[in-house]
């Protein structure tokens, strides 16, 4: 009866091989895009709400014929104004 290899011993020569893969080329800077340049000097603020608040807020978009990111940074606006800051 043959002997099964144990769980060491497979673990032991599973990252061995008799030839070795060249390491990947280091790939080239990726050129930053319209996306990622229009970031620069930005911070993301975010927050965790309702579906329902994802979706009136969308309809809303919409409607305004507007981005989010306008809607939300007019609601910003408002609150600064509200407080003073």
């Amino acid at each position: 009866m043959a002997k099964k290899p144990s769980l060491t011993d497979a673990l032991n020569t599973a990252g061995k091989s008799t030839q070795q893969e060249p390491l990947p080329e280091k790939s080239p800077e990726p050129t930053p895009s319209k996306a990622v340049g229009s970031r620069v000097g930005k911070r993301l603020i975010a927050g965790h709400f309702d579906p329902a608040v994802h979706r009136q807020l969308k309809q809303l978009s919409v409607d305004a014929n507007t981005s989010i990111q306008d809607l939300l940074a007019e609601a910003l606006d408002d609150l600064f104004q509200k407080h003073g800051v």
